[in-house]
């Protein structure tokens, strides 16, 4: 366990803006960095949750996975809970009380409680685990497939599923998973892409395109890919990372056709 120095905060600061001209295609956004905050360069992100002003987070690896709150200012591990070494931990979602951690290839997946971080129990899992969200009434989860599994709440039996699609295009390789206002965020795998998708009907609504986010470090390692996204609904404050980051960025969305990375420019998650 490490403690991180506070970082430097930067406001408003510019980034990327993503250019689109063919107005039959998906929008394609891009960011501006509102903040910066320290994050475990150890920790290999596999899930993200923001509630009650903390961080949860699911790490994976094995030997290396757990579950852990985090202080969002600071990088400071509040709490953690180290998974057996036969365990590769994956997506993460909170539902009321209950965190629920998948696994890669073991077929379950683990809840817990938020608070202590007490085993409640598990369930079992059909598919590989990847990414988790939870949208209030059902758990959604990816797989690595184009497909996205609606879950019951209490049992965690498959509801129904869709297939993702931009158009005609299949997308696959769907791996951390956010719920935001209404719209699914996916981190794409090995890509700087965050596709946006319809709950109902699977189809993209929207890319976000992040590349320029990671350091230098960053892209040395092959694995330490953008994978984790977080929403604060209170606030609408959207957060994202990547596995081995040592950076957590809070970022605004900028509108596709923006000429430059003004105020003016910036989107609500939602639009």
């Amino acid at each position: 366990m490490a403690l991180f120095g506070l970082l430097a905060t930067f406001l408003l600061e510019p980034v990327s803006v993503a250019a689109e001209s063919d107005k039959s295609a998906t929008p394609v956004y891009g960011y501006r960095v509102v903040n910066r905050y320290p994050h475990d360069p150890r920790a290999f992100t596999q899930g993200l949750v923001f509630h009650g002003g903390t961080f949860y987070e699911s790490t994976g690896l094995y030997g290396e996975s757990s579950i852990r709150q985090v202080e969002l200012e600071t990088g400071k591990i509040i709490h953690m809970a180290a998974a057996p070494p036969r365990v590769f931990g994956e997506g993460l979602a909170l539902a009321g009380e209950r965190l629920v951690q998948l696994t890669w290839q073991n077929h379950v997946a683990f809840t817990f409680d938020k608070t202590s971080f007490a085993f409640q129990g598990q369930f079992v899992v059909s598919t590989e685990g990847w990414g988790l969200t939870f949208d209030g009434k059902e758990f959604i989860l990816s797989d690595g497939s184009d497909k996205l599994y609606f879950l019951d709440a209490q049992r965690f039996e498959v509801q129904r599923t869709v297939a993702v699609r931009d158009h005609e295009r299949k997308i696959d390789m769907l791996n951390e998973l956010e719920f935001v206002d209404g719209e699914i965020f996916a981190n794409v795998w090995h890509t700087d892409r965050i596709a946006r998708i319809h709950p109902a009907t699977g189809a993209v609504t929207g890319w976000i395109d992040l590349a320029g986010l990671r350091g230098a470090k960053e892209q040395q390692d092959q694995e330490a890919v953008l994978n984790g996204i977080a929403y604060d609904p209170a606030s609408k404050r959207l957060f994202v990372t990547g596995k081995r980051w040592a950076t957590l960025f809070e970022i605004q969305l900028v509108a596709k056709d923006c000429p430059s990375p003004s105020s003016s420019c910036v989107v609500t998650p939602a639009k």
